[in-house]
């Protein structure tokens, strides 16, 4: 119970949720989140399932059956490489691509009522790696994980933060299921992304953004690098070649 409690006090915090929304979100009373937090009350097994829902992780990583990694922003501009499976390091270059084509992407579709953290991450997972396979190189180059609800962009979460002056969050929801809403304060500097780059965006934005989270998720779940990789491990961008026609995006003789 209490490293339970200790993970989802940590995991609140992290995402800037108060135990009231929080409470609100898991349709449990105030002092119960206390309680849970503390280690004094047992959790459920459908509140765990809302809690892996709320938090966009597995129940496994809820349990602290399996470390998460640690992501560090640096100032380096290597390519990013993860020097163990629990630290990935984000050079200042990714960083600041991912930051422009996050921009881009909320001022273009973020308005839209679907378009919460969950449709975000698999916009990203798409964008990422339908670049990599029509060009054999990253764009982002984000570090994504499979979990139950699609692959997951791990460094979002500590990149956001550091978008606290050009972004908004807002917690909301979208028919009585929670929701992360995310409002840019900027345009994104197009400058720092090139014509193919864009092109590849909008392409995904235009045939996946008006997809709910239950339906982008399912989706996600037929593509080749989601259906070769183990639950928790990370995607391999070099399985996009093996797509099917319905995903690949590239014409192979």
């Amino acid at each position: 119970m209490i490293k339970i409690g200790r993970k989802t006090a940590e995991l609140r915090m992290r995402a800037g949720i108060s135990q009231q929304r929080l409470a609100e979100m898991l349709g449990v009373s105030r002092p119960t989140i206390t309680q849970i937090e503390q280690g004094k009350r047992k959790v459920s097994v459908d509140e765990l399932v809302k809690l892996s829902e709320i938090f966009n992780l597995s129940v496994d990583n809820l349990l602290c059956l399996k470390e998460e990694p640690e992501i560090i922003l640096t100032e380096s501009q290597k390519v990013k490489r993860a020097e163990s499976p629990t630290r990935i390091n984000v050079p200042q270059k990714n960083l600041e691509k991912f930051k422009e084509v996050l921009l881009y992407i909320l001022n273009k579709v973020g308005s839209k009522p679907n378009i919460g953290e969950t449709v975000l991450y698999k916009l990203l997972y798409f964008i990422d790696f339908d670049f990599y396979e029509k060009y054999e190189e990253q764009l982002i180059g984000a570090t994504y994980v499979k979990n139950h609800y699609g692959p997951t962009p791990m460094e979002f979460g500590e990149i956001i933060k550091v978008m606290d002056k050009e972004i908004i969050k807002v917690e909301s929801s979208y028919f009585n299921y929670p929701q992360t809403k995310y409002l840019p304060l900027r345009k994104g500097d197009l400058s720092k992304l090139k014509a193919s780059e864009i092109e590849v965006i909008d392409s995904v934005l235009n045939k996946l953004s008006d997809m709910s989270a239950a339906q982008i998720s399912e989706y996600s779940h037929n593509d080749v690098p989601w259906l070769t990789t183990e639950d928790q491990a990370m995607l391999e961008y070099e399985s996009v070649f093996y797509r099917t026609s319905a995903y690949s995006v590239r014409e192979y003789e």
